[in-house]
């Protein structure tokens, strides 16, 4: 699907679309799904190593903070699913790996970044297989299939989903978390919403589409919020940077709890695939 098309890649060519934020972005009117025009395509040579070093990705080498995310991440899944064996897609410095790993699950990695592959095999020590998840033969079915900020990067999430669909044992769960066009803090903000990122972004979620998008390709959903980008940062970052988060948590959203149903920044989804489903093409 070009993305520069009038249509929605969840509703299909019977739904229309407008465009929103200075034309950047084109947004459908039945479900609020949004996709950037004239996306360049995500080759693997835009993320080498100056990928990681500027434009909002420079700390995804950083322990302490990554640590903290991946623990968060991990306990999390564990309080929805127990799986005992997991497939990453797109791990960046493989620091999720490595706590699943520490936990117990023999999980591995694949990574479309030869920069992002090294990081994680050499300096951490967890297998990540470089290449693209959606050509590459899984090495045997597992029991989650985990994506955190890929799928907004992808060039067709259908064909991740059919892969992912590939790579899952039957039951097996599928993990996402993506940006939310749809929280309240990218309504106030517009074009200066930290998680829009059209340049690397194709692909602009709400809740509702994300959920529509992985039950049509096979899925059943489990468990669906979202939370604030705070989440994630360590207690001190947050301390230290409280004058700025609290305020624009509670401007934009009227609470400072980290999670919300809808309106927080990051959607993140639990979905399960049919036993007697693994694969065949989504019901698009």
């Amino acid at each position: 699907m070009s993305v520069s098309a009038d249509t929605c890649l969840v509703c299909g060519p019977h739904s229309g679309s407008t465009p929103i934020l200075g034309g950047q972005l084109r947004n459908c009117r039945d479900c609020g799904f949004a996709w950037t025009v004239g996306a360049a395509e995500p080759t693997p040579e835009r993320y080498d190593d100056a990928y990681f070093e500027g434009g909002g990705y420079e700390d995804y080498f950083v322990p302490a903070p990554r640590r903290f995310e991946a623990a968060r991440r991990l306990r999390w899944l564990r309080s929805i699913v127990r799986p005992a064996t997991l497939l990453e897609v797109g791990p960046a410095g493989g620091f999720f790996l490595e706590a699943a790993r520490r936990c117990g699950i023999a999980a591995y990695g694949i990574d479309v970044s030869g920069a992002a592959t090294r990081y994680a095999c050499e300096r951490l020590g967890v297998p990540v297989r470089h290449g693209s998840f959606e050509s590459m033969v899984p090495q045997g079915r597992v029991d989650a299939v985990c994506a955190f900020h890929v799928l907004e990067h992808v060039a067709d999430p259908w064909r991740f989903l059919l892969a992912a669909r590939a790579a899952l044992r039957p039951g097996g769960s599928l993990v996402i978390e993506v940006p939310n066009i749809a929280s309240t803090a990218a309504q106030r903000l517009g074009t200066a919403w930290p998680g829009l990122q059209p340049e690397f972004h194709r692909w602009h979620f709400t809740p509702g589409a994300l959920a529509h998008l992985v039950t049509a390709a096979g899925f059943q959903v489990v468990r669906q919020d979202t939370t604030v980008f705070r989440y994630y940062m360590p207690v001190r970052y947050q301390l230290r940077h409280a004058h700025r988060l609290l305020p624009d948590d509670w401007s934009t959203r009227r609470l400072v709890r980290l999670v919300h149903p809808r309106r927080g920044d990051l959607i993140r989804l639990v979905a399960q695939l049919a036993h007697s489903e693994t694969t065949g093409e989504p019901n698009r």
